[in-house]
């Protein structure tokens, strides 16, 4: 047995990108680190960096140990386990070993993959009066975990208590006043102070929701952003460098974003073996995990109008089919190229600023009103002010205009989306008519932009008081009396026409 002062805080396993990183952010904070992988390597390799960032002449932050057994030895009473291993069967399959190793009611196991959120709930029902379970949803990637991601916990509420300060010592910090990140880049510099991107978003399962709609409102902004690419290198005929610096740009003003800087860092690398941008090199077959699947999949249960965010879905299975496009391509020609003159680039380059700005708005917008529906659906006490300013740094989303977001919500808790807030709706207004000019370019160009057009649907349909859904409904009753409601009788009464009778008497059916 290991004397009580030796013990380690926190039990860690798993040990891949996400896993040693957390890791070695405990450790920076003060925290001694158990450390288990079941590659021996991954082990090594942790303890091995762990002793590199801190120096021989100190005392080991991580320690590595062979087996969860041996992990349980080693770590405090009441125990804190925290999960870093890829979501579904092997969270259950640890979660099994670690009750027949002597798990006790009062440790907390950290559920901190990217679990799909109804798998939270079950598992906190299933392993309830055994041990603790409890998720923390973790964005930000490799360099978001090392030093400072933005995290999404959800569970039970004296679990939290204790896990507090430890999510708050490693989460990402931003400026209260101005919203920005207080970045740390090395873990030579100093921790950094503000706001930690952390909160307690709710009970099981809310937490990982959150963060499944964080990674929707992913998939909508990156795809938004290569359509703007697109349409600079095909119909303006920029080259990636001079698109890159368009990006940097565009990344002073309200586009500012973690994704705009790093697609400029994208543009502006070569192919280290054939010297060509490396954007030219890279197949056009994107990939997914599932969690923007998962939020558009959501939004169509609860009856959000996510359209943003579903076509950005969309695009990816359209990028998967590239053979099936190789042979389209050969059938049906392009439109004709452009011809512009340099002011008028310029111009149309303005006005794809404003039509992606317009659109990530409505992306973010979206993914707000599907997390409040849901929340309304499972009796979630979301606060979204909250999650406006844990989003403003650490994670994949991080921008300047989520301090917008965060302010729109503190004047209105309620707020019914995003778009009604006076700041947004201002916006829009101001941007609107160079987002329209956009979307009607990328028609005639023949350049797709399905997401920004998208966006463009969605908030016209939104802002119409009358929609063509009574069209549908009289064809809904024709073949299936489905029954409709009337502009000029209570909401609560519904009728039925009898179509196919010559005197086509109504029929109120409640």
């Amino acid at each position: 047995m290991s004397d009580a002062t030796t013990l380690c805080d926190i039990g860690l396993i798993g040990l891949g990108v996400m896993g040693k990183n957390i890791g070695l952010n405990l450790a920076d904070n003060g925290y001694k680190v158990a450390a288990f992988d079941l590659n021996e390597k991954s082990v090594q390799a942790i303890a091995h960096q762990d002793e590199t960032e801190r120096g021989a002449q100190q005392d080991a932050r991580i320690l590595p140990v062979k087996s969860l057994g041996e992990m349980l030895e080693k770590i405090k009473k009441p125990s804190i386990i925290i999960l870093s291993v890829p979501a579904g069967k092997p969270v259950d399959i640890i979660c099994s070993q670690l009750l027949e190793l002597g798990l006790q009611q009062d440790d907390i196991v950290v559920d901190t993959g990217n679990s799909l959120w109804t798998d939270t709930v079950e598992r906190e029902a299933g392993y309830n009066g055994k041990f603790v379970f409890f998720s923390c949803a973790v964005s930000g990637g490799e360099v978001g975990a090392r030093f400072g991601p933005s995290l999404m916990p959800s569970g039970d509420k004296n679990a939290w208590s204790r896990l507090e300060p430890v999510l708050e010592a490693i989460s990402a910090k931003v400026d209260p006043e101005t919203g920005l990140p207080n970045a740390r880049n090395s873990y030579t510099e100093a921790l950094p102070t503000g706001e930690p991107c952390v909160t307690y978003i709710g009970p099981a399962g809310a937490g990982h929701y959150v963060k499944m709609v964080h990674n929707g409102i992913e998939y909508a902004d990156m795809q938004l952003i290569c359509e703007a690419y697109q349409y600079m290198r095909e119909a303006l005929g920029l080259q990636p460098k001079e698109i890159a610096a368009v990006l940097r740009e565009w990344n002073k003003g309200e586009l500012n974003s973690y994704l705009i800087e790093i697609s400029a860092e994208v543009l502006d690398q070569d192919d280290p073996e054939t010297g060509k941008p490396i954007v030219d090199i890279i197949l056009d077959r994107a990939g997914q995990k599932g969690t923007g699947l998962w939020t558009a999949v959501s939004s169509l249960q609860v009856g959000s109008a996510a359209t943003t965010i579903a076509q950005s879905v969309f695009c990816r299975a359209l990028s998967s089919i590239k053979d099936e496009r190789v042979a389209a391509s050969k059938i049906f020609s392009k439109a004709p190229a452009l011809n512009l003159s340099e002011d008028e680039k310029k111009a149309q380059i303005k006005q794809l600023h404003d039509a992606l700005y317009c659109a990530k708005m409505c992306a973010y917008a979206q993914g707000f009103d599907l997390m409040k529906r849901a929340a309304k659906e499972q009796g979630w006490d979301l606060d979204f002010a909250e999650i406006a300013k844990i989003w403003r740094a650490g994670c994949i989303i991080r921008a300047v205009f989520l301090q917008s977001i965060t302010k729109a919500y503190q004047r209105d808790a309620q707020l019914e989306n995003l778009l009604l807030d006076e700041f947004f709706a201002e916006q829009i207004k101001q941007f609107e008519p160079a987002w329209r000019e956009a979307v009607i370019n990328s028609i005639k160009a023949g350049i797709t932009m399905p997401t920004i057009t998208s966006s463009l649907s969605y908030f016209d349909a939104y802002r119409n008081a009358t929609l063509p859904a009574n069209l549908l409904q009289g064809q809904r009753d024709f073949f299936g009396a489905h029954t409709f409601q009337r502009v000029d009788k209570p909401t609560e009464e519904t009728y039925h026409l009898e179509w196919s009778q010559a005197d086509r008497p109504l029929v109120r059916i409640q």
